[in-house]
């Protein structure tokens, strides 16, 4: 019997990658009307409202679902993506994603029994100094930037760990609940920040592009690729997201880094691969949407 080729599915996964880093350019020209949050808290509500019609969840709703992991989820998933929102305010799209990766890749090596795991951990922070010691274009990079992206990377280190104990429950509809949850718990947010210019009609066709890009084309392009290729091998290629940001960043924003720079994302990209390669997959988990 003859295999089935990964090309497609390969493809698939490299689409849904490129679609999440150009959803977060495009959330940034959201930026001016209603700012970070206001654009989290929109992409939010657009992407759940998306999944839940793409997805129904409820028809496999569990008899006894997991409440509190649900409720951590959510609350993960909010917190990765506001702050991952706000440091992108100050930081180009591939220093961020860079510096919010290392909450799975601490979070896998401290979870691990292997001492060489500690290895590619000092590899990633050898790439993130290499990130924030040199500016973008030789300006400094701001602190506050630095701080909402470890911020969003503890968010990611939760999402794995809540998301273990809600994915085995909710199965596929896992991401169109935990999506909506987190558009709920951020929704007070984003009214407070932006009052009703969050919902200004002339915002909603670009907030449905960046909602689209960010959840419903990746998402599908996700679920059909997963069941045909191995975790381990799914895991490493999305250990290649941050060059995605930083393509993204540079195309749609003249987001330019600095050859040390460049460096420090490659180191990333490096050490976040070889945790997965060397160890086992599933410590690595399914990241957020970012």
């Amino acid at each position: 019997m003859t295999r089935p080729s990964p090309i497609i599915p390969l493809l698939a996964i490299i689409g849904a990658m490129a679609c999440f880093q150009v959803g977060a350019a495009a959330a940034k020209q959201l930026y001016p009307a209603i700012g970070p949050i206001g654009t989290a808290t929109l992409r939010l509500l657009l992407g759940g409202a998306i999944l839940l019609v793409l997805v129904r969840p409820w028809r496999s709703w569990p008899a006894r679902p997991p409440l509190l992991a649900l409720l951590g989820l959510g609350a993960s998933m909010a917190a990765t993506l506001m702050f991952f929102y706000l440091a992108i305010e100050h930081l180009p799209l591939g220093v961020a994603l860079s510096i919010q990766i290392m909450g799975p890749l601490v979070l896998a090596a401290f979870s691990s029994s292997r001492r060489s795991d500690y290895l590619w951990v000092a590899l990633a922070a050898l790439g993130i100094w290499c990130l924030v010691d040199v500016g973008a274009g030789g300006r400094p990079i701001v602190p506050l930037g630095v701080l909402y992206a470890v911020i969003a990377a503890f968010g990611w280190a939760g999402y794995i760990l809540f998301g273990r104990a809600a994915g085995t429950a909710f199965g596929h509809g896992t991401a169109a609940v935990s999506v909506t949850v987190a558009a709920l718990m951020v929704l007070p947010i984003g009214l407070a920040k932006t009052g009703t210019a969050l919902f200004a009609p002339q915002l909603l066709p670009w907030a449905l592009l960046v909602a689209l890009l960010s959840a419903a084309i990746p998402f599908s392009l996700e679920l059909y690729a997963m069941p045909k290729l191995p975790a381990r091998t799914f895991a490493v290629l999305m250990s290649l997201e941050p060059a995605f940001a930083v393509l993204s960043g540079f195309f749609f924003l003249g987001e330019r880094l600095s050859p040390v720079q460049i460096a420090g994302v490659l180191l990333v990209i490096g050490a976040s691969a070889g945790t997965v390669w060397w160890g086992r997959s599933e410590e690595m988990g399914e990241g957020p949407v970012t």
